[in-house]
């Protein structure tokens, strides 16, 4: 015979004004005197001005590197010079095009990387003969730089787009699977023994703990490495291509035309930004509840 324990309620009045009051939503507070704390907190408008100032400070100092003539214009042009080029490229020389290909063979590259690393960290972190099996074959791999692929893949793919889609699947895969495995890992292991506990088998507490668990992690790692992915785009088209920016960048540097050099790089820097604040922006709407 089981005994059953009611544990009294609060009073009638005060749990309904608790649940009738409005609910104020905090708001940070910021300090006198946390402007230099450690993980201090920052009012909204002085982090965009120092964002603001932190972005435009490069630029000042170029700008004025070359209006005071401290440069040849032939190897440093001037900002202007360079938003000049960028207009002709716009309307004359198909950058909308080289932006698009360029984009697609970074995400085609990061998505393939991304669809067989999650799994492949997933089970590297979770499960130790798994690890002692993959994980020093991929740290010996990931030294290896994508660059000294390049032969082996044109001989094996050949030279039209999935050439230039591996490169940069080799340039990100390897270090994806072992960071995706070291976020596993961070899993604590009281959440996991928690659920062995209540009696949940291997596979519901992959798929109920640990990977909920990482799921913020691993989204902070895809951000991390589509950044990667994009600095392997001008090496994958070296490999015989004929639109991108990086294509662009390398035709550039053969006729000295130092200021669509420039142009291409600041561009490929914009999207990279831009990609990496969609990722921000995800993160905060999937995880609401790690905001402060």
């Amino acid at each position: 015979m089981t005994a059953q324990i009611s544990i009294p309620s609060a009073a009638p009045a005060a749990q309904q004004r608790h649940t009738t009051a409005p609910v104020a939503r905090a708001e940070p507070v910021v300090r006198r005197g946390s402007f230099w704390r450690i993980r201090g907190e920052l009012s909204r408008r002085s982090a965009w001005l120092l964002t603001g100032a932190g972005l435009s400070l490069p630029f000042v100092v170029w700008w004025l590197w070359t209006a005071l003539g401290l440069a040849d214009p032939m190897f440093m042009p001037s900002p202007g010079a360079v938003l000049e080029r960028i207009g002709r490229w716009w309307t004359s020389e198909g950058l909308l095009g080289d932006i698009g290909i360029s984009v697609w063979r970074v995400m085609a590259g990061f998505g393939a990387s991304a669809l067989i690393a999650l799994p492949l960290g997933l089970y590297i972190g979770t499960y130790r003969p798994v690890q002692a099996f993959l994980e020093p074959l991929t740290d010996f791999i990931r030294y290896m730089p994508a660059v000294a692929f390049i032969p082996l893949v044109m001989l094996w793919v050949g030279i039209d787009e999935g050439s230039k889609v591996l490169i940069i699947f080799i340039g990100t895969f390897f270090q994806m699977v072992l960071m995706v495995a070291e976020d596993v890992r961070r899993v604590p292991m009281a959440q996991i023994e928690a659920a062995q506990t209540m009696g949940a088998n291997r596979s519901e507490i992959v798929k109920l703990v640990i990977l909920p668990s990482a799921k913020p992690a691993l989204l902070d790692t895809l951000r991390i490495t589509c950044g990667w992915a994009w600095t392997y785009l001008v090496v994958a088209e070296l490999v015989a291509a004929n639109s991108g920016l990086g294509y662009a960048i390398l035709k550039a540097q053969r006729y000295m035309h130092t200021d669509k050099i420039f142009a291409g790089i600041l561009l490929i820097g914009l999207i990279g930004l831009i990609t990496d604040q969609a990722f921000r922006w995800l993160h905060r709407r999937a995880f609401p509840w790690m905001r402060k």
